[in-house]
């Protein structure tokens, strides 16, 4: 039982951590798209989740050369931000299935 709570405790820290690291992630790269590329806020927002999540929509494209520099950067490791987020997300989901069975089961 001690070592389950330390793995949660553990797989808690983990998934706060990443997220704040994406939320900081997303908003660094609006705030670099609203200076640099001169976009509204909610454009800068919307063209950083559209990239990060490899939408893709092309309605909105980077214009500068620092931009486009800025942004072959930004996907590759964005990317890798997004998957472990999304597994970070997904090993909480099963954890909280798992202990909520061993509950059932008591």
């Amino acid at each position: 039982m001690e070592n389950t709570k330390k793995q949660l405790a553990q797989q808690l820290l983990y998934y706060d951590r990443i997220v704040a690291i994406a939320v900081f992630f997303i908003v660094f790269g609006a705030v670099f798209y609203h200076i640099v590329e001169k976009l509204k806020w909610i454009d800068s927002f919307y063209f950083t989740v559209v990239t990060l999540a490899t939408v893709g929509y092309g309605d909105i494209t980077p214009k500068t050369d620092a931009g486009k520099i800025f942004t072959i950067f930004y996907i590759l490791v964005g990317i890798s931000i997004f998957l472990a987020l999304a597994r970070a997300v997904i090993s909480r989901l099963a954890y909280r299935r798992i202990t909520h069975h061993d509950k059932k089961d008591r």
